[in-house]
């Protein structure tokens, strides 16, 4: 790889200036050259940064440059500054403590990465006549405080508007407050760029109400579940301070801050006496409701605008959307939207609220082509993955619980499990990577990843026992079964051995077939003899007389959707996981590994009206039930709100965790009908199944190829069908009743009796 040669160096302020400090540097442009004809900022930093030239931004984008594995890699990014410099020009940068230096998990600790915060920038001007000049971070910048005063992810951020200036930004300035820098000992060849997108506001949102609680506070409820912060616009005294702390929700109609457990999500503005705009750029929260204290005036005075709720994620494009004849579902679909986009900011977390946000590995391996469908999430989780592939490469191939694995450096008591490769969890390596292949059709992925996922499986292979199946070391297992304790997530009614060998056969299957896919035969044999021998041992160890050992629907719903069985015992294994279902009532019964599953392993059995049914169930635990307390997000847990309108007591009780809302990707598929039958989708399957009492459903997809599109509806006895094939793809219509048909691009319609439809789902 070759290796970019720097001009700039990593400096560090040498006073801190409370974590915000400022650093500037000024320079005279050469002459002689003619006109300016390109500049270019290259950025990055220990910590979390924003720029300026010449008193302007350079940039949109937020929390640069974001959370990578900071020990192998950190990441610039670059920016077109052309119109921004002159004669005379000031690079100014601020920095924050972000997830370099700020708090990071549960345990209260922060600068795991480091002690001192640091800011790198380069700027390269090229003139007319080709004269190139390079001006960086040097020891010749100084630095200085800024109007930010203390600054967490999780606690929050506080700025007093009296010490604001734009002066420091500006040629000529010196203060008797400002001091020196130094160098930091830094490898510059850490230094890459960004493969993914960066972090920018996406949305803005007004109160739909502010109101007193009964115990006076002033609650202001922006009417939906969102991960950012306030703008606030404020008028007031000198001096006076104005609180903000964040919530997602009001338990007893008072802030519901206990999920937060220790993040304090609270930010304070200083007023300066004049009109005052504030924005936390460096910090966010999950929130939909916030608790104002010290509004001059009270709550009566707070005008339209004064709070603006601000909608911060990743740069993401929107490419899969979903509607149906049911409102109940569309808020569904929605509330996973909203969980993927407050969930997908630089990082893909669990969670974006309390003192965790870390970047679970299982949450993903559950919702990963469901991301890909919503939105193209290609870049995002390459670059992702390149940090999963450093902690593998540095862990004896072990792919932790989290990317970036910051838990490496926490202390945990006793009873935290002791890491090691997990099932669900570590198969993010293989998983991920599949989904977007499946998704995109770009083997890059495949061949960028390939040596992270046969890393992974071959780990595992090492971990069987002489059985020859996976039932050695911690497993999460079916984390977070509904049938288990509040505060006992691990109780499942899986067996973890048997989940985690039947995940071990997917992803050796998964693996043998990127092999295959990448021209490497001698790894496809490897990782099939692999597959089937783990094959072989669930066959002797774990079913008997086609009964899978813990009986649960998990077991079953994975067997089925991993392709384990023969088909006789695949036969019976639809029959009793449709017999469970029944016996559950309809009620979600799975956890975290099963959940994504069980509604594709009814439909691929013959059993849709369960699958049907368990989808549009609205009691507890079920996908819908949430949705009938308000839910705009997906919930952690079906109770993470209970009943009587109190939170779930459990340590564990997030309402905006996506992994749950993974559904969504079986509606795509077989409630709306569109579905790769290739990867890429240059090869399409259309076949939408009617069920339950959807009476239309449309589905729409920005593929490789272009727009494709699903739109059936019911009426008058007859299923009608409108589809839309983009260029350069093809389609297979398979419609209940009738042969497939092979489709061309373009809108084509068509009509089969509805009667027919039920009757040949029935016998499927």
């Amino acid at each position: 790889m070759t290796m970019t040669q720097w001009h700039a160096r990593m400096i560090a302020p040498d006073d801190d200036f409370s974590g915000a400090p400022l650093l500037r540097g000024e320079v005279r442009l050469d002459e002689g050259h003619g006109d300016v004809a390109q500049a270019t900022l290259l950025l990055s930093a220990l910590g979390v940064c924003e720029a300026w030239i010449n008193g302007r931004s350079v940039s949109d984008d937020l929390l640069t440059p974001g959370w990578t594995s900071y020990e192998w890699r950190v990441r610039y990014a670059e920016y077109d500054v052309t119109s921004l410099v002159a004669p005379e020009t000031v690079i100014g940068v601020a920095l924050g403590n972000g997830w370099y230096r700020g708090r990071l998990a549960w345990a209260g600790g922060s600068r795991y990465y480091g002690e001192e915060l640091g800011a790198f920038a380069e700027l390269r001007v090229r003139f007319a006549d080709g004269h190139e000049q390079v001006i960086g971070t040097d020891a010749t910048w100084s630095a200085g405080p800024s109007a930010t005063t203390a600054n967490d992810l999780y606690d929050g951020q506080s700025i007093d508007a009296r010490l604001r200036s734009n002066d420091w930004t500006l040629p000529g300035f010196a203060s008797d407050a400002w001091t020196g820098v130094h160098e930091l000992d830094f490898d510059l060849d850490l230094l890459e760029p960004y493969v993914g997108p960066p972090v920018r506001r996406q949305q803005e949102l007004a109160p739909v109400s502010i109101t007193t609680s009964p115990s006076g506070a002033v609650l202001v409820d922006f009417g939906q579940n969102l991960v950012g912060w306030v703008r606030v616009a404020v008028r007031g005294e000198a001096g006076r301070v104005v609180t903000l702390r964040h919530a997602e929700v009001l338990e007893r109609d008072e802030l519901g801050t206990r999920p937060l457990r220790s993040a304090a999500a609270t930010d304070r503005f200083t007023l300066s006496g004049g009109d005052d705009v504030f924005e936390p750029t460096f910090t966010f929260h999950g929130f939909r409701y916030v608790e104002v204290d010290g509004w001059p005036g009270g709550v009566d005075a707070i005008g339209e605008g004064a709070l603006t709720a601000i909608v911060v994620h990743s740069e993401l494009r929107r490419i899969g959307r979903m509607e149906t004849s049911n409102p109940l579902l569309n808020r569904l679909h929605e509330n996973a939207v909203w969980g993927m986009r407050g969930n997908f900011l630089d990082v893909p977390t669990d969670c974006p609220q309390r003192d965790e946000r870390l970047g679970w590995t299982g949450d993903l391996s559950a919702f990963a082509p469901s991301a890909a469908f919503l939105y193209d999430v290609d870049g995002f989780l390459r670059d992702w993955l390149r940090d999963l592939a450093a902690e593998q490469r540095h862990q004896d191939d072990l792919v932790p619980f989290v990317v970036p694995d910051v838990l490496k450096y926490v202390e945990h008591p006793a009873e935290f499990p002791e890491p090691d490769s997990s099932a669900v969890w570590s198969d993010a390596a293989v998983w991920v990577p599949w989904a977007l292949w499946t998704a995109y059709g770009d083997r890059r992925v495949l061949a960028d990843q390939f040596a992270s996922m046969a890393g992974h499986v071959r780990r595992v292979r090492s971990k069987l026992s002489p059985t020859g199946l996976w039932d050695t070391g911690f497993q999460f297992g079916d984390w977070l079964d509904p049938d288990a304790a509040p505060d006992q997530p691990w109780a499942a009614k899986a067996n973890p051995s048997v989940v985690a060998t039947l995940c071990a056969y997917r992803s050796a299957t998964l693996t043998a077939n990127a092999a295959h896919v990448l021209g490497d035969t001698a790894a496809a044999a490897e990782f099939r003899e692999m597959a089937d021998g783990l094959r072989a041992a669930f066959a002797e160890h774990y079913v008997t007389d086609g009964v899978i050992f813990s009986d649960c629907t998990t077991v079953y719903a994975l067997a089925i959707v991993f392709g384990i069985l023969d088909d006789d015992d695949r036969a019976f294994a639809g029959r009793r996981l449709s017999e469970l279902v029944a016996a559950s009532g309809y009620r979600i019964s799975t956890g975290f590994a099963g959940t994504p599953f069980v509604t594709d392993a009814l439909t691929d059995t013959g059993h849709l009206d369960d699958a049907y049914r368990l989808l549009l169930q609205t009691e507890s635990p079920s996908w819908l039930h949430p949705v009938t307390m308000g839910a705009t997000t997906i919930w952690e847990r079906w109770d993470s709100m209970l009943p009587d309108g109190s939170i779930n007591p459990g340590e564990m009780t997030s309402f905006n965790h996506y992994a749950l809302g993974a559904v969504v990707d079986w509606m795509h598929r077989v409630v709306g009908g569109l579905a790769p039958l290739e990867p890429g989708y240059g090869r399409i399957l259309i076949a939408p199944r009617p069920g339950g009492d959807l009476t239309w459903a449309d589905v729409s997809l920005e593929t490789p190829h272009g727009h494709a599109a699903v739109r059936w509806e019911l009426a008058d006895g007859e299923l009608h069908v409108r589809t839309e094939v983009p260029a350069g793809a093809e389609a297979t219509l398979r419609l209940p009743g009738r042969d497939d048909e092979v489709l061309a691009p373009g809108v084509h319609e068509r009509v089969v009796p509805h009667a027919a439809s039920v009757a040949a789902l029935e016998t499927a």
